[in-house]
C-alpha cells in the first residue's frame, strides 16, 4: 500500500484493490481565505485524477470538498464512496458536478473490492462538520490505515473493529474561528488561544492513545492565511492569538508525551510505502527536505512568500462574488428565508434565549430567536452580535448557501462579540438554513434526553453520556478536586455540584456526588 500526501486532508490510498483518492482540495476555500499550507498546485493532479478508482469526500466543509478540482481533474464515471448522512447535502453537492456511480457506504459496515476492505465511520450530530463528519478505514491485505479526516468518533470500539491500523492518519489542528474573529482585549484573546490550542492538543493525543498505532501522521490542517487582513493569524498567529498548530509542532509535542509514537511530517508529495503490516519507506517527492525544513522552521518567510506571489487567486475569488444588495433587499431576503425556518426551530430558539444583531453594510438587524422574528435592530439587548461583509451576505443570499459556517464563519472575514459564554445552538441554526436541516437537528436534539444509566467517574455518579456529543464519561471523563468534570473529546467542562455546563449555555448534566469510602474499597478488593 502507498499513501501520497495531496495536502491539507487531502491523500491518494494506491492498494492491491484499486486507489482512492480523499479530499482532494487545491483552493483557496472560504470565499478565499484558506490556502493548503504547504502549496499542493505541484502535485500531478491529472494523473491522480486518471489513476484514481474511488473518490471520498469525507464531509462537505470546503477545505475538504473543491467543487473546481473535481470538475477538472477527477472522471465523472468514478465510483464515489458516499458516508451515510442523514441529509443529502453531500451527495447533492456530488450529483450536480455529473458524479452518478454513487456506493453508500451503511455506517461501520466492510465493502469488499477484491482484496481491498473499506469501512467509513460517519458522525451525525450537529457539532460535526457541516451536520456530519467522517473517518476513512481501509484494508489490502498488505496494510491497515486508519483517515480520521476531521472527525471525532465517540465510538472507538465500532472504528477499530476494522482492526488496528499500522498508520494513523488525524487531524490535530482545529478549524474554527474563536478566537481570531472575536472582539476581545489582546492579553484575552492570547488567553483563549493558548487554552484552544492545549484543547486541540489535549483530544488529539487522547486519540493518538486509543488508536494506538505504531505510526501518526498529523494532517487536515493547518491553513494558509494569505489574505492582507488575515496574514497575522497563521500558526499561533503575529501576536500569539491564533490557534492553528502545525504538523512539525505537534510532532515535537507528541514526541514529549508519547515517545512510543514514531510521528512523520506528511505534507503535499510525501509518499508512504507499507508492506507486511509495516512502514518499509518515507519518501519526498514535491519537495526536498531542506525545502521541507525551510517551510517549517522559517515558516513566515515562506507564508510571504506565499501571499506575495497568489493575490490574483484572491482577486479572482473577489470578482465571483454577488454585487452588494441594498440594505432593504438583504432584510427581506433574511427575513423571508429565516423566519419560517425559526417558527420550525423550537429547541434551538429556547437554546438561544435572546436576540442577535447583525450589522451587514448599511443595515443593522435583528434576529430575535424567542419571537422567531427578523427586523431592523432597535437598540433590543443582544447576547451576540455579528458585523458581516454586505458581499459576502449577498452571495450566500444569491447562492442559498444553507450553512454560514461553511462559508462566512470559516472565511474568517468577519467579526463577532458575545455577553456570555459560548452558545452551540446559535451556531447551530446558522449552519442550518434549510427546512431537512432544522427537522433534522431538532429531532436530534429532541432524543437527547438522558435516559442512560449512571455510571462512577471519581467521587461522582454522573449520567454515563455527555450531554454534548453522547461521549462514555467512563472513558473521557475526569473530574478534578473542585468537582468539575471535564471530557477530554471536546474539552467541554461542568460543574457537577449544580449540574451546569461551564462552556456553553444549557446541556445541563446529572450528577450526585458520591465519594469511595475506605471501606467500600476494602469490600470491593
Amino acid at each position: 500500500m502507498r499513501i501520497t500526501g495531496l495536502g491539507h486532508a487531502g491523500m491518494f490510498i494506491e492498494t492491491l484493490g484499486g486507489n482512492i483518492i480523499c479530499d482532494p482540495v487545491v483552493g483557496p476555500s472560504f470565499f478565499g481565505s484558506w490556502f493548503p499550507f504547504p502549496d499542493n498546485r505541484g502535485l500531478d493532479w491529472e494523473r491522480l485524477g486518471r489513476e484514481a478508482d474511488f473518490l471520498y469526500i469525507s464531509h462537505r466543509h470546503r477545505d475538504h470538498f473543491d467543487p473546481k478540482l473535481l470538475q477538472r481533474f477527477i472522471r465523472r464515471d468514478i465510483e464515489v464512496l458516499l458516508p451515510e448522512y442523514p441529509i443529502d447535502d453531500l451527495e447533492q453537492d456530488i450529483r450536480a458536478l455529473g458524479y452518478t456511480n454513487i456506493t453508500y457506504a451503511p455506517a461501520g459496515e466492510v465493502i469488499e473490492r477484491g482484496e481491498l476492505k473499506i469501512m467509513i465511520t460517519p458522525l451525525r450530530a450537529p457539532s460535526d462538520g457541516p451536520i456530519g463528519d467522517s473517518s476513512l478505514s481501509v484494508d489490502d491485505g498488505t496494510a491497515s490505515i486508519l483517515n480520521q479526516n476531521d472527525s471525532h468518533p465517540l465510538d472507538l470500539e465500532r472504528l477499530l473493529s476494522f482492526g488496528k491500523p499500522d498508520a494513523y492518519f488525524t487531524q490535530t489542528s482545529g478549524a474554527i474561528w474563536w478566537p481570531m474573529a472575536y472582539d476581545l482585549p489582546q492579553d484575552a484573546k492570547q488567553n483563549f488561544a493558548r487554552l484552544k490550542r492545549d484543547a486541540q492538543n489535549k483530544r488529539a493525543m487522547y486519540y493518538v492513545e486509543k488508536v494506538d498505532a505504531p505510526v501518526v501522521f498529523p494532517m487536515a490542517g493547518p491553513p494558509m492565511f494569505l489574505r492582507d487582513e488575515l496574514f497575522q493569524y497563521n500558526g499561533y498567529g503575529q501576536n500569539d492569538d491564533s490557534i492553528f498548530t502545525d504538523q512539525k509542532q505537534f510532532i515535537t509535542h507528541m514526541n514529549e508525551l508519547a515517545p512510543q509514537y514514531d510521528g512523520r511530517l506528511f505534507v503535499p508529495g510525501t509518499v508512504v510505502t507499507l508492506e507486511n503490516r509495516e512502514l518499509v519507506s518515507i519518501e519526498q517527492t514535491l519537495y526536498t527536505q531542506d525545502e521541507i525544513d525551510s517551510i517549517f522552521d522559517d515558516k513566515w518567510t515562506y507564508l510571504e512568500a506565499q501571499r506575495a506571489s497568489r493575490q490574483q487567486e484572491i482577486r479572482d475569488e473577489v470578482a465571483e462574488r454577488a454585487e452588494p444588495l441594498p440594505a432593504g433587499e438583504i432584510l427581506a431576503a433574511l427575513k423571508a428565508w429565516w423566519e419560517p425556518l425559526l417558527k420550525k426551530s423550537r429547541t434551538i430558539r429556547l437554546g438561544v434565549g435572546g436576540c442577535v444583531r447583525f450589522r451587514i453594510g448599511d443595515l443593522d438587524m435583528v434576529v430575535d430567536f424567542p419571537k422567531a422574528k427578523v427586523r431592523e435592530y432597535a437598540g433590543e439587548e443582544c447576547i451576540y452580535w455579528y458585523t458581516l461583509p454586505a458581499d459576502l451576505v449577498s452571495t450566500n443570499i444569491r447562492d442559498h448557501e444553507i450553512d454560514w459556517s461553511n462559508s462566512i464563519f470559516l472565511s474568517m472575514q468577519f467579526s463577532v462579540g458575545r455577553s456570555g459564554k459560548f452558545n452551540e445552538f446559535l451556531t447551530t441554526f446558522l449552519k442550518c438554513l434549510s427546512v431537512d436541516r432544522i427537522e433534522y437537528v431538532e429531532n436530534w436534539y429532541s432524543e437527547q434526553t438522558d435516559q442512560t444509566e449512571d455510571a462512577q467517574v471519581g467521587d461522582w455518579v454522573v449520567q454515563r453520556r455527555c450531554p454534548h456529543l453522547r461521549a462514555d464519561l467512563t472513558k473521557t471523563g475526569k473530574v478534578d478536586e473542585d468537582g468539575v468534570l471535564t471530557c477530554s473529546m471536546h474539552d467541554w467542562k461542568w460543574d457537577l455540584k449544580t449540574g451546569k455546563c461551564l462552556t456553553t449555555t444549557g446541556h445541563e448534566i446529572r450528577a450526585e456526588h458520591c465519594p469511595v469510602t475506605e471501606d467500600a474499597l476494602r469490600l470491593d478488593a
